[in-house]
């Protein structure tokens, strides 16, 4: 597949989740909540998770922003739904040396939609925007992690 036809490709399933969000929605019950939002573009998140014997149970996002930030969440939030925690935090590790021109070590990891974010790393303005969710979400077991001790 030309370069250009991937870059179509990966458009196509930005807008989708943009436009189409997995996990829209708020959880109720005992998750937790995290608010963030990135003040250099207005990009605004509310990642509520379901944490449960170490595993991500599911996970669910408000919010408002631009199609990379929401796109992002979605994504996000199918890809570490029913991962166990460490594999979520490895996934947001290689999503994070991906956004920033890394190389990164996929290894048994199925990155799925989410590989269609990479060119997001040549435009370092955006890379927030990308991270967002991602941050919400490691800010959230850290969080979990700590009442938990």
């Amino acid at each position: 597949m030309s370069s250009k036809n991937l870059d179509t490709l990966y458009r196509q399933v930005i807008m989708d989740h943009y436009k189409n969000p997995r996990n829209k929605g708020v959880l109720e019950d005992d998750s937790l909540t995290i608010n963030m939002n990135n003040p250099t573009c207005g990009d605004r998140i509310q990642l509520t998770l379901k944490l449960e014997d170490g595993k991500v149970a599911d996970a669910k996002f408000e919010g408002e922003g631009c199609s990379i930030s929401m796109s992002s969440a979605s994504m996000m939030t199918q890809a570490i739904k029913g991962k166990n925690i460490e594999q979520a935090l490895k996934l947001s590790k290689v999503f994070s040396d991906m956004m920033l021109g890394k190389e990164y070590d996929e290894d048994d990891l199925d990155l799925g939609d989410i590989e269609a974010l990479q060119g997001v790393s040549q435009f370092p303005a955006r890379i927030k925007c990308a991270t967002l969710a991602w941050k919400a979400m490691e800010k959230g077991v850290s969080e979990d992690k700590e009442e938990q001790e």
